[in-house]
Order: C-alpha cells, then structure tokens, then sequence
C-alpha cells in the first residue's frame, strides 16, 4: 500500500529476492505507480487498485506493508489487521503517540503480527554492536547520542516537507531511525521527561543544494530540531537531527553511548573503547568484514551493498511470520520512539518540559 519512493527503495526490491513471498496486490492513489511496482514486482496476474479498502475486500492477504505518508499509517495498519493480514508498517510508526496505540491495540485484538519498518537494526555493524551490548560488553549503558545530521540533505519528493501530512520534518524523518537504534541498544524504553527545540533557519537557503531546490512555500516543516531525555532510571539521551545545518559532516541512523564498562560508536564500523588490565583501549571492528558476512548468510552477495540491511530485515521479517518467532522490531518499542519524538516536539512548541505519563 502505496508504491512510491520508499517501496521502491526498500521494500519492493527485497521481498522480490525472498522465495517464499508472490506479490501479488499493488496499491496506490496515483494508479500509474501501482501499475509500475506491478510491472516491475508483481507475480504473474497480480492485480492494482486505487483504494486500500478495495484490495483488502477482494485480495486473500497474508502481508501488507503500508508505504504511505505518516498521517495515513495509523488508519491503514488497524483496517489492514481487522482484515486478517500481518502488517509491516514503514517508519515512523505513527504520527503521534494516539494513532500508534491504535495500531498496537488492533494488533492485540486481532492476534496479527505488526512491525515497524526500522531497518537500520539489521545493518551489519548495528548487528554487531547489539551483540556486544548482549554480551554485557558495555555494562549499564547511562548516556547515549542519537545522530541524523545532514548539510544539505532536503527531500524534495513526495510530501516530506507538509507537516499535515507527515506531523514533522527531520526529526520524525530520520531522527527516529537514531532513537531507534539508541533506545534498542540501551534496552531502555520508560521515558520520564524531555526537552526539545525545533528549527526553521535554513529552510529558505539557497546553496548546496544535495537532492536539488525545494519549495520555500511549501516547507512547513522544521529543518533541524534537538532533544534531550531523561528516562526513568536517569540515563539520559541526546537527540540531534537536521535536514540542512552547518555542521563539519552528515551523519545518520547513528548512535554511540556510554557505559560503565566500556563505550562504543559507530565511525568507520565499529569502535569499542574502555580500560583494559590498565590501559586505555580502542578495539575497531571493520565495516567491510561484517558486510561480506551477512551477503553469504542472506546467499544474495550480488546485492548492492546499500541494500543488505533492507534484505535482511525482510527475510527476518518473513520468517518470523512463518515461524511464530517475534519479529525484530516489536511495536511496542516502535511507540516509545514515537511517543520521545512526540515530547521533543511538543516541549519545543509550549517552550516548557514535558513529563511523560
């Protein structure tokens, strides 16, 4: 549901690759891109609609994915899973913390598996890092960055840039990819108070443009927005996200933290770093190594390198339906991410701190 930029980037071409999966329904509001991903996806016969509801009244699902803009996501997903289909939702779960409990309870009531589509956890790094950190590698993790900074990096598709639409701009875009991974690292998902500023300063800029010009009028979003939150037992996480800013260099779906035993970020692979019988160390993980690994676990080594992680988390994500296992990214951890991004928000619209219940 919806054929647009991100099922063509991430979803469609991954699910092709997977044996077990026929696409065999396509949906869209602009038919024509429907008929494309059909062209291009779409098992022999498969069928493309204009209205959601119609696929689900006339299609025999198992899956759906919900591709669309955010505000639709939350509406979608409950009718999807009322309908009998397991759903895989795109990021970020909902566009606000109302709208995502919908979701989780549908999910509940129907007995159907939902997930959020947060990629990013399956990248071979990410894969990594999260073993060493069950490993207990890093003891108790108490503070943490997460980082997605660009320097000129505004989408200029789609509907990105209409907060009605999509209820934010790089903080709900990508920022919530960085929280994502911080808060699965941490293990740590009971928010108790944050503080957050939002941005419109570079929004009207005219050079450096990375994915071309944008519309200055229609930009109602903010352009860099920034947070800092304080979960229940005191760690605390700060939360940097910007579509354009002056900053030395972009950085994103990135997060490094601290423990009381050792730290860790992610520059050029990963880096672990502590006191070692004494001395000080920086134990590096190579980027490469991890990436030629998981290419011949997922037998697609032929694959783009920037797709593995999409490819991974699809084939988790199938197998999970097909086994009973959970999948890796349960919802109700996708509602703590939207319920911090809906804080920072709202603490930077009242000016005032904002205590999570």
């Amino acid at each position: 549901m919806g054929c647009g930029f991100i099922a063509n980037q991430k979803h469609l071409p991954s699910l092709r690759l997977l044996k077990n999966v026929s696409l065999v329904a396509f949906c869209d509001i602009i038919v024509e891109r429907a008929e494309e991903a059909r062209t291009k996806y779409g098992a022999p016969g498969a069928n493309v609609y204009k209205d959601y509801k119609e696929m689900l009244d006339k299609e025999q699902l198992d899956v759906v994915h919900v591709c669309t803009p955010n505000r639709s996501h939350s509406f979608i997903t409950v009718d999807a899973l009322e309908a009998g289909c397991h759903v895989m939702c795109e990021k970020p779960m909902a566009i606000n913390s109302a709208e995502a409990k919908k979701m989780i309870d549908a999910a509940n009531r129907t007995g159907k598996t939902l997930s959020i589509g947060y990629q990013n956890r399956m990248r071979p790094e990410v894969q990594l890092l999260k073993q060493k950190v069950d490993e207990g590698v890093f003891g108790d993790i108490y503070y943490a960055r997460a980082l997605a900074i660009r320097r000129r990096g505004v989408p200029n598709w789609g509907v990105f840039l209409n907060e009605y639409e999509q209820g934010g701009g790089p903080l709900i875009d990508i920022g919530t990819h960085s929280l994502d991974l911080t808060l699965w690292m941490m293990n740590n998902y009971k928010p108790a108070i944050c503080l957050g500023s939002t941005f419109k300063k570079m929004n009207r800029e005219e050079e450096m443009y990375t994915n071309g010009k944008w519309d200055v009028n229609a930009f109602t979003v903010e352009d860099s927005a920034f947070g800092l939150v304080k979960m229940e037992n005191g760690a605390t996480i700060s939360v940097e996200s910007s579509w354009a800013i002056n900053r030395s260099e972009s950085i994103e779906a990135y997060t490094e933290f601290s423990g009381t035993k050792a730290g860790a970020d992610m520059r050029g692979g990963v880096r672990i770093f502590g006191v070692r019988n004494g001395e000080w160390y920086v134990d590096v993980y190579p980027y490469d190594e991890y990436v030629a690994a998981m290419k011949t676990t997922l037998d697609h080594s032929d694959d783009p390198e920037e797709e593995i992680e999409c490819v991974a988390d699809a084939k988790q994500w199938i197998d999970a339906l097909v086994t009973g296992k959970k999948p890796c990214v349960l919802p109700e951890q996708a509602y703590c991410v939207t319920r911090i991004l809906e804080g920072i928000y709202e603490s930077a619209k009242t000016g005032k701190a904002y205590i999570f219940d």
